[in-house]
Order: C-alpha cells, then structure tokens, then sequence
C-alpha cells in the first residue's frame, strides 16, 4: 500500500486523506465568511462604498489629465448600476462559496471543488478584472490618494488566488481505492 502526503495509514489498514481537503475547505469558508461580510455591509450601509464607487468612476480625484478623463464615468445613475452589480456579484459569490464550504465539511470533495473554484473564480475575477484592472488602471483608482482601494483589492485577489491553487492541488479531492 502505498500513501500519499496528504494520505495516512489508520492502525486498521485504511487510509483517511484530510490534509489537503481541510485546507481548501478552510480557505473556502474564510473567503465565503469574508464576502457575505462585504456584501451584507454593502447592503446594509449602502452609501459608504456607492460613495467610494462613484468617486472612482468620476475619477474626481486623480490627476485629471486629459488624455484619462474622456474615460470618467460621471452619470449616477451607471455609477449606481456599478455598484448594485458589484453587490451583486458579491452575493452571488458568497452564496456559492457558502455552498462550497458546506461540501467540503460534508466531504463531497468533487462538488466542494466545483463549487469553491467558481465562487473563487468569481473573487479572482471582481478583484483582480474589476478592482484592479478596470478600477486601478482603467479609471486610474491609483492617482487617488483618497478612493484608493487597490491594497485592499490586491489582497483578497491573492488570498483567492491561494484558495484556488490549494482547492486544485490533486490530493484536495480524495479518489478513494477499491
């Protein structure tokens, strides 16, 4: 019999791989708590961020150079159309991450990788494309020394990027001999 890093062999012969598992399964309900986190407070305290959305769309606080501002999203109402589809998209994710997490503690590890690595992806995709692409360089967030969100998005983009990688590794999902 053979065994893997993530696998040990029980007094009884059989083997019980949680190593791999559990850490995705952790990382996944980290990220799951976090973003209903952000999503319910968007919620709840609507104007905080609708502010900080609208500040970066305007681009009212970067240097304002002419050959940027054409990009400058000034209408309220596609600033709020923004931010309810970041809200959204959060949710979504949230939920989804929610879901993953629950098949990771009920072992269902190949609905738990499906799950997580969408609702990851969907980090990967609001942070990274959204925040830092489109937010950071396409409205120039990173002038702003005020609506400046770009380290708060660069981190959960890695941490989602971590998730991901561990929920991918071949021993995350355990293929049980028989």
């Amino acid at each position: 019999m053979t065994t893997t890093p993530t696998t040990a062999t029980t007094a009884t012969g059989r083997t019980s791989g949680t190593a791999l598992p559990l850490a995705a399964g952790v990382l996944t309900g980290i990220l799951a708590l976090y973003i209903a986190l952000v999503a319910l407070g968007n919620i709840t305290d609507f104007g905080t961020n609708q502010q900080f959305v609208r500040h970066v769309l305007a681009m009212d606080t970067t240097f304002k150079d002419d050959d940027l501002m054409w990009r400058a999203v000034t209408s309220t109402a596609l600033q709020d159309t923004a931010y309810v589809l970041i809200i959204v998209w959060e949710t979504v994710a949230a939920l989804v991450l929610v879901a993953g997490t629950w098949f990771w503690a009920r072992r269902d590890h190949d609905r738990a990788r499906r799950l997580s690595t969408y609702g990851l992806l969907m980090l990967v995709l609001l942070f990274g494309a959204g925040f830092i692409a489109v937010g950071g360089e396409w409205f120039a967030m990173w002038q702003s020394k005020t609506w400046n969100g770009l380290d708060a998005a660069t981190r959960v983009f890695l941490l989602s990027g971590v998730a991901l990688i561990v929920n991918q590794l071949p021993g995350a999902v355990r293929r049980d001999a028989s």
